[in-house]
């Protein structure tokens, strides 16, 4: 089967960046409860998704028709402010006047092996998500899956011991789990992506590549990451309100 290939947009800087995303967030929320009466998202780590999370807290939504699911986690202990779950908390879920439906958080903390089966048997009762929300790092990795590492194709999370980035472990859902979403939608900010985002255009073979093509797809750039200077990203956000 052919590779879905992304579509690249440039909104403007990290902002802008930002607020297309959140309006992208909201505006698939809407469709999905209005089809089926829920909304499955699942979340990124990382330091870009905050502000988009943070606006995701300003903004009104049926917010118990949501359920939140995360594209990985570090195996750290629940309080720890380097967990995802956490992060995702403080900037959004802990500031909202109804929670969502349901956090589905991996539990990350009993250990790669463990968690990664626990959460396994979950991603399967409830595939396919709505979105998935993903970064991408300076290496051209996404969620915790890292450059020139092999794990089975056919499984939906993974446990990571050896993370070249610390903490070592940590477990991560893969481009299985996104297959048949109904989008992906991947965040770009910063200088320090630059370098990634052109290889990954070039057809570098990038983790964040393969979890791109595992559905329909769309890359939100800003500027300071190549957007504006590099021919292949269109300019605006590609949104359909």
């Amino acid at each position: 089967m052919k590779p879905i290939t992304p579509e690249f947009f440039c909104p403007g800087d990290a902002a802008q960046v930002a607020r297309a995303a959140a309006n992208l967030v909201l505006s698939r929320a809407r469709r999905a409860i209005a089809e089926r009466g829920r909304f499955r998202l699942v979340v990124a780590g990382g330091v870009t998704p905050l502000s988009t999370y943070r606006l995701l807290a300003a903004a009104r939504a049926d917010w118990p028709a949501w359920e939140v699911f995360f594209g990985d986690e570090r195996c750290l202990p629940v309080d720890d402010p380097d967990r995802n779950s956490r992060a995702v908390a403080e900037a959004w879920l802990d500031h909202l006047p109804d929670p969502v439906g349901a956090v589905h958080r991996i539990a990350a903390e009993r250990g790669p092996q463990r968690a990664a089966a626990a959460y396994a048997e979950l991603v399967a009762r409830v595939m396919p998500f709505d979105l998935v929300l993903l970064g991408i790092g300076e290496d051209g990795h996404t969620a915790s899956l890292f450059p020139n590492t092999v794990y089975p194709p056919d499984d939906l999370v993974v446990p990571v011991f050896d993370a070249p980035k610390p903490p070592s472990e940590r477990v991560s859902l893969t481009p299985a789990a996104f297959s048949g979403a109904g989008e992906i939608l991947i965040l770009v900010t910063g200088a320090s992506k630059r370098c990634a985002a052109s290889a990954w255009r070039d057809g570098a073979d990038l983790p964040v590549a393969r979890a791109a093509a595992a559905s329909t797809s769309q890359v939100l750039i800003d500027e300071a990451a190549g957007g504006r200077e590099d021919p292949r990203f269109m300019g605006g956000s590609g949104l359909d309100s």
